[in-house]
């Protein structure tokens, strides 16, 4: 499958086709059971009448594309800090790549959607640890990869692999990195967090932001932080309060009116 409607490509991908062999309806059957099994911890969001499932570690699946949406990796933002003079553990990147290697062997997608500030700043990729370049590419494998720019990365990266995209828009959803408000689209860069009462307590986790129109995805990279959905540059996107935060928990998401969601 070729991406649709996307305004900038760089390059062609290379994709590998698989065969297989047998009886066709038990393949069909086969199949059917292992794209249940890969849904089955997922929680369905709907955007413009397309039905998605997040999962709990923050990535969204589309089982009818084989696609696999991931937003906000944030790349050698350990190195970042460092170059600036500000230590931080320089594991972001391995931890990060080791995540979504965890996510795609669960998913097997044919597309990996990266939806931009995939690297921390654009001298990231020149930065990346031979090993977690290794990793990377390891990862690509296989599949179509299509990375977004974003604000942090707003360059096409010859050194990574795949292609790139400002936009990428399919069968009506339309991904990219700073969200709009417009019906059908799927975003990150907000980084979005949610904060509720629990027990006596606040709790606050990552989650995705949506109200059945338009999507904000949670940041996936390891050094991430987060704005909490009450935030001004929520309601800016969705005209009002009136959406949904899913909550990120262990292993399910849990959905709350984003009225109900505390203020810093």
């Amino acid at each position: 499958m070729s991406p649709v409607s996307a305004k900038m490509s760089m390059s062609s991908p290379r994709r590998r086709e698989a065969s297989a062999t047998g009886e066709p309806g038990r393949l069909a059957l086969r199949a059917d059971v292992q794209e249940e099994s890969r849904v089955r911890r997922g929680h369905a969001i709907a955007v413009a009448a397309v039905t998605l499932h997040a999962d709990p570690a923050g990535v969204l699946y589309w089982p009818e594309r084989g696609l696999l949406a991931v937003a906000d990796l944030h790349l050698e933002k350990g190195s970042s800090f460092a170059a600036r003079g500000q230590l931080l553990p320089p594991y972001d990147t391995a931890a990060t790549l080791a995540r979504l290697a965890s996510l795609i062997a669960r998913y097997e997608p044919r597309i990996v959607l990266a939806l931009g500030d995939s690297f921390h700043d654009d001298g990231g990729p020149a930065r990346l640890a031979r090993a977690d370049r290794d990793s990377l590419f390891a990862l690509q494998r296989g599949r179509e990869w299509i990375w977004l720019t974003g604000n942090h990365d707003p360059a096409p990266i010859s050194s990574i692999g795949g292609i790139f995209y400002d936009t990428l828009t399919l069968s009506g959803v339309t991904f990219r990195h700073l969200p709009t408000g417009a019906e059908g689209e799927i975003a990150g860069h907000l980084h979005p967090v949610a904060r509720i009462a629990h027990r006596g307590r606040a709790v606050s986790r990552r989650c995705f932001a949506g109200d059945g129109s338009r999507l904000v995805m949670p940041a996936f990279g390891a050094f991430t932080g987060g704005l909490n959905v009450r935030d001004r540059a929520f309601a800016d996107v969705f005209g009002t309060l009136a959406f949904t935060a899913h909550m990120l928990g262990e292993d399910r998401i849990y959905a709350f009116a984003a009225k109900r969601c505390l203020p810093d």
